[in-house]
């Protein structure tokens, strides 16, 4: 179809719309209802967007839209109809046809549809439109937004659309042919747009309080406004050149000229001084052709260098997809009027809209609430706007909203997104390449920017800046991104372009990172390592043998007669014996249900089997396959035996019985992964080894290949690298390989190679010393043609293994040892030990690794295979208690309970020799102790600071000491049990975590220190801090609670979240208050808040938050003085008769406890006996305890609680503490929460006086 043939309906809906009579548009009548079809039109256009191109190619928007929306403004329903029929015939191409097609025809639409944009972006260039728009945009942003009406947010939201399409279309360089400081028709549009005063609208929208929706629209425009512009170019429009840009255009223009020189003493040196007449060949001494002989050559001399053997033959075509990736960067100078309008632009946004636009625009990345791909823009602007500031007079507050860690994490999570989407979404790659380029130009900005702030005069700037580097430095992420992306670099999808910002990121990087160090004597960083572990399941189990069977069945027939046949609710109702989803009918599903049950008994799962058939039976209760309906118990245990004991049939799926026959034992192999984090020491020299590698160096060799082409500061990123890796590290021997050392010859060949000093000095120092190499190893030239890794440098410079070498020699057996190994096996075998493997390793004359003993027994056939010599595992040679041990138990237990060290008594003189928990669980099981620190080592609890008169650090040492013995007796406890933490069962965690809490508190306060404690406070109070001493109160209080609950102690940090607060942490009375109460202050540039120290156990931070209760001032000091030593003396007593009745209530819930288990299982006539009415009256003091302790606070930091929180949370206090509380009630609604323990204590007693 001829697109200017214009369809007939079409061409009489354009005649409808109206003419142009000189500079007047006389519209029709019709000219609405017109341009409402013409929309209608293009909503039923075809793939090839016909209607669009007729339109065109017609310049309906030239002749027609255009003038009517200048001239009849007034028609508001005209005016919006046009406006948003322009919004559709400005969209860009791509939106049109999804992607730039591959089709040829569907290509030559594409580009017909982007010549009529690139046609009506040049009829856009006009001041009266923008006047048009700017005016009517001005107009509806008058209105307030109550008087804003649907159609009016509409109308601001196509014009910004039509700014943004017409913006958005594309640069023809073949029809402007413009050269730079020539204006160009987006030159044009931009003088437009400033003339106008719409780039005042655009910064008024952007800083807007009400007008937050179009931050995106707003974002998009302006990075189209600054197409093709750099900052350095804008920073310096309409400034003198400086004598530092003066010598570099002198030093480019040297470098010129001297390669022109260069090439000019060349070419004369091969020619003669007259001219020579023969035109004949010539012989090419020691080059050898196809054949023997040597090369003819049969062209003049002047044409001798530029000989090679390649010359005649075809070029080799590469494959589209092994192309190097093309850079799509345009950069030109527009004309000055417009770089200088487009520099105050940018100084007005940085001071007025910067922050709060960058702010709104992440919220909604974060939020989701933008559209695909719009993180683009907030890439491009905080990358450009950063560096035209860094240039522009340095302010750091203009620029603080992207200069935080947040910043940061947002960037590198989207290049790692970016990447990953490179390689899943292949046809779509070189978009994904470049949208992980501006990323990476983002994060270079943020580099580069905090490098700036290093160099401020500013004290606080350069603090900020550390803080900044400290946090940057010690996440793993943020120093891996760096060597990532430079192994993970791929030039067929990755462009030259960013290669160069990834080096001289990388170079920028590395140089703060080593001045970061320099300063610091050790630097603690993260490191996360991955751990993989291969779990096996066997799906093909062997079949238990007939004593496995009868152990099996004693176990399960034991347990099932011990519970009376008993069977829980969630047992009896979630038995389903037959799979409902299967395709077999439930009829013919008796047998797996035999199978279900015999299943369960092999796994020595009694109620389980038990549950299972008494469901089968009502399932299937014809023939009596599973018993009759009123069955006996003992008919039913009988039933269960018989089906253990029989062989039923067992469906074997198809694969594994075919590799079951092979003889293969199959395994399913499951990878698991942990990732475990943790802190160690940064070493820069180890950092930069990791640098050693050839996926590192191929791509710095790639971009020194263009070194002519590259920037003098390019050029030196990668000769600093290389040169890190060569003469830092002596790994020189890296850069031994074919293709580098002809760049290098290229570089000392070159003319110009003096404007190269740096890289020719390198280069001549990588051949000096592989020269010196190769004289001594002859095969240095064989390895030029390989790329080498560290352990391939390490064998070429060291001496080659030999095979077999490398790996640890097999050492042999004579023939002495092999009858000495015979000799001792025959010996121990029958001796009864547990591990004959390891009582003859100590026995050998020769020392021997397990392996190899066992290996050299079944070569010699002492055992028939590795599995008889495996080693036991610990714990699990004895499972069941004897009579005679559980007597010998008892016997030994009264004879050593009333030593020091009854558990270690025991264990040296137990026959069966058992693990530490086990003997333990045992003991307690038989009701010989009530509490496992009974059976701990005993020693002494009072205090030796009080008899020896010690000071308050030695008094906390003795403590501490005791502390740690404590714990080490609880870790070598959980070390031998863990073998077995499948039998812990929930009651024994639960009593380890309190009495870890419990343990804990051997520590007391002195009370001179609770006498300097209350004059701190008295004084504290006197400057108005007792709020902040009240929030102080509160937190130890709430940490206390913490730990008790959880029997974990870690630092806690103080977050002041009021004024009051963060005042008060900055003086220095209440700083010293901090650190008297045992609060460590924040480490340089690692913290920030002071911490609540993880060595203060909880009856110490409540015996601290006790004495920070506020002091009524008395009349007379000494009095006072007194009384609080009094109150200090009568609260360590009231604490030392509150740990006693904790430790009687304890007792007394482990009695209820076993009594409950022991009567679990008993019939139905033993419930009504008087021994249970005692243990239920035993175990109601249990159930308090529980709710006493089950009872859950959350950790609160800062002094925001309510008056609610206050009053329900109030605990049972003594009297001393209830006066406390009375007189600081009205106090403490106006101030933080009161301490947790005094409001825990006063719930209680509520509690108690409910149920009295």
């Amino acid at each position: 179809m001829d697109l200017f043939m214009m369809n007939c309906e079409l061409l009489a809906t354009c005649s409808a719309l109206g003419f142009l009579e000189e500079d007047v548009y006389h519209k029709e009548p019709d000219c609405l209802e017109s341009v409402k079809d013409l929309i209608r039109y293009l909503r039923h256009e075809d793939d090839t967007r016909d209607i669009r191109q007729q339109l065109g190619a017609g310049q309906i928007l030239q002749n027609d839209l255009l003038p009517i929306i200048t001239q009849h403004t007034q028609d508001k329903p005209l005016f919006d109809a046009c406006i948003r029929l322009m919004v559709n015939l400005t969209q860009p191409a791509l939106l049109c046809f999804g992607k730039v097609p591959d089709d040829p025809a569907f290509r030559h639409h594409f580009l017909q549809v982007t010549s009529y944009l690139q046609a009506y972006k040049e009829a856009f260039a006009d001041e009266k439109i923008f006047t048009v728009l700017s005016e009517t945009l001005y107009n509806l942003l008058q209105l307030d937004w109550e008087q804003r009406a649907e159609e009016d947010t509409l109308l601001i939201e196509r014009i910004l659309l039509l700014v943004r399409n017409v913006l958005h279309v594309p640069a023809d360089p073949y029809e402007e042919k413009n050269v730079d400081d020539d204006a160009s028709v987006h030159d044009k549009l931009l003088w437009a747009v400033h003339m106008s005063g719409l780039d005042d609208l655009l910064k008024f929208l952007a800083c807007a309080q009400s007008e937050q929706q179009w931050s995106f629209h707003i974002l998009e425009i302006i990075s189209l406004m600054f197409r093709d512009q750099t900052p350095e170019l804008l920073v310096n429009a309409g400034q003198m050149r400086s004598a530092q840009e003066k010598q570099k255009d002198m030093q480019e223009l040297e470098l010129l000229r001297q390669k022109e020189l260069a090439a000019k003493r060349s070419r004369t040196l091969l020619r003669g001084t007259r001219h020579s007449r023969f035109r004949g060949s010539y012989v090419i001494q020691g080059l050898k052709s196809v054949g023997e002989k040597d090369v003819i050559f049969h062209q003049g001399l002047h044409n001798y260098k530029n000989y090679s053997h390649d010359v005649g033959k075809p070029v080799r075509r590469v494959p589209k997809r092994k192309q190097m990736a093309q850079d799509s960067e345009s950069q030109r100078r527009s004309a000055l009027n417009v770089r200088l309008f487009l520099r105050e632009f940018c100084i007005d946004f940085l001071e007025n809209c910067y922050n709060r636009l960058m702010y709104l625009v992440k919220e909604g990345l974060i939020r989701e609430r933008a559209q695909q791909h719009d993180e683009t823009y907030y890439l491009w602007a905080l990358t450009f706007f950063m560096a035209f500031n860094r240039g522009q007079n340095f302010r750091p507050d203009v620029v603080s909203e992207t200069m935080s860690i947040r910043t940061f994490h947002f960037i590198e999570k989207n290049i790692t997104n970016y990447y990953e989407m490179i390689l899943t979404d292949k046809s779509d790659a070189t978009s994904w390449s470049r949208r992980m380029h501006l990323a990476l130009k983002a994060y270079q900005e943020l580099l580069l920017t905090v490098n700036e702030m290093d160099r401020s005069k500013d004290e606080n700037i350069r603090h900020s800046s550390s803080v900044i580097k400290s946090n940057i430095f010690y996440l793993m992420e943020f120093r891996e991104i760096f060597l990532t992306l430079l192994r993970k670099f791929d030039e067929r999808m990755q462009p030259r372009s960013f290669l160069r910002d990834l080096v001289e990121s990388t170079h920028l990087f590395l140089r703060m990172l080593e001045r970061f160090c320099k300063g610091r004597n050790n630097l603690v960083v993260q490191k996360r390592k991955v751990k993989r572990r291969k779990r096996s399941k066997k799906s093909l189990q062997t079949e238990p043998t007939d004593e496995d069977l009868e152990q099996t069945w004693q176990i399960v027939s034991q347990e099932l007669i011990s519970s009376g046949f008993q069977l829980s609710e969630s047992l009896a109702e979630g038995a389903v014996p037959f799979d409902a989803a299967s395709e077999t009918p439930v009829n013919e599903q008796r047998t797996e249900a035999l199978v279900k049950i015999q299943d369960c008994i092999i796994s020595r799962s009694g109620p389980e089997a038990l549950s299972l058939l008494r469901a089968a039976r009502a399932v299937w209760p014809e023939g009596e396959a599973f018993g009759s309906v009123e069955v006996e118990p003992e008919e039913e245990l009988e039933l269960l035996k018989q089906i253990l004991f029989t062989k039923l049939p067992r469906s074997v799926p198809l694969d594994a019985a075919l590799e079951e026959e092979d003889g293969v034992e199959l395994e399913e192999e499951e990878e698991l992964e942990s990732v475990a984090v943790s802190e160690t020491e940064f070493n820069f020299l180890d950092f930069i080894k990791r640098f050693a590698n050839p996926a590192v160096v191929r791509p710095y060799i790639i971009l020194l290949r263009s070194y002519s082409q590259n920037s003098s500061h390019t050029n030196h990123c990668i000769a600093r690298m290389l040169h890190r890796l060569a003469v830092d590290m002596k790994m020189e021997a890296l850069l031994y390989q074919l293709s580098v050392f002809s760049l290098f010859n290229k570089i000392l060949g070159d003319p110009a190679a003096s404007a190269y000093q740096e890289l020719v000095t390198f280069a001549k120092f990588v051949l000096n010393r592989f020269f010196v190499f190769a004289a001594q190893k002859n095969k240095a030239f064989v390895e030029l043609l390989f790329w080498k890794t560290v352990g391939a440098v390490r064998e070429m410079t060291e001496g080659y293994n030999k095979d077999g070498e490398g790996t640890k020699k097999k050492s042999k057996w004579t023939p002495e040892e092999e009858e000495q190994l015979q000799r001792l096996y025959e010996e121990y075998k029958d001796s009864g030990v547990p591990d004959v493997v390891e009582t003859l390793l100590p026995l050998l004359s020769s020392s021997r690794t397990r392996r190899d003993v066992v290996t050299r027994m079944v070569s010699m056939g002492l055992v028939d295979s590795v599995k008889d010599l495996k080693k036991e595992r610990k714990g699990t040679r004895i499972v069941l208690w004897t009579e005679e041990q559980e007597q010998e138990l008892q016997v030994l237990y009264e004879e050593f309970k009333d030593t020091d060290d009854v558990l270690g008594n025991i264990l040296k003189r137990i026959t069966a020799k058992r693990s530490r928990a086990r003997i333990v669980d045992k003991i307690l099981s038989m009701g010989l102790v009530s509490d496992r620190r009974d059976l701990y080592k005993k020693r002494q609890r009072s205090a030796p600071g009080r008899r020896t008169g010690m000071t308050e650090e030695e008094f906390f040492d003795v403590a501490g000491e005791s502390q740690e013995k404590d714990m080490d007796i609880e870790e070598e406890e959980e070390e031998e049990d863990k073998s077995e933490q499948d039998e812990e069962d929930h009651e024994d965690r639960a009593e380890n975590s309190a009495r870890g809490g419990q343990k804990s508190m051997s520590r007391n306060i002195s009370s001179e220190k609770i006498h300097s404690l209350r004059n701190m406070v008295q004084t504290l109070q006197q400057q108005g801090l007792s709020g902040p001493v009240l929030w102080l109160q509160n937190c130890l209080n709430r940490t206390a609670d913490d730990r008790e609950e959880d029997g974990v102690s870690y630092p806690v940090a103080l977050v002041p979240l009021t004024e009051e607060n963060e005042d008060a942490m900055e003086n220095r009375a209440f700083q010293k208050l901090l650190r008297t109460v045992g609060i460590r202050a924040p480490s340089d540039g690692q913290e920030s808040f002071w911490r609540i120290s993880p060595s203060l156990s909880v009856d110490q931070l409540r015996k601290l938050a006790v004495s920070l209760d506020p002091v009524e001032t008395e009349t007379g000091g000494d009095s006072e003085g007194n009384q609080d030593t009094s109150r200090a003396v009568e609260m360590e007593d009231e604490d030392d008769d509150d740990d006693e009745d904790n430790q009687e209530l304890r007792a007394q819930a482990l009695r209820a406890l076993l009594l409950s288990r022991q009567r679990k299982h008993t019939s139905a006539e033993s419930k009504d006996s008087p021994s249970r009415e005692g243990s239920s009256d035993s175990v109601e003091p249990s159930d308090r305890i529980e709710k006493r302790i089950s009872k859950k606070r959350s950790r609160v930091l800062d002094d925001d609680e309510d008056n609610d929180d206050d009053q329900r949370d109030i605990s049972h206090v003594d009297p001393l503490s209830r006066s406390k509380f009375d007189r600081s009630l009205d106090s403490d609604r106006d101030s933080p929460a009161a301490p947790a323990k005094r409001r825990y204590k006063r719930v209680l007693s509520d509690e108690e006086g409910e149920d009295d």
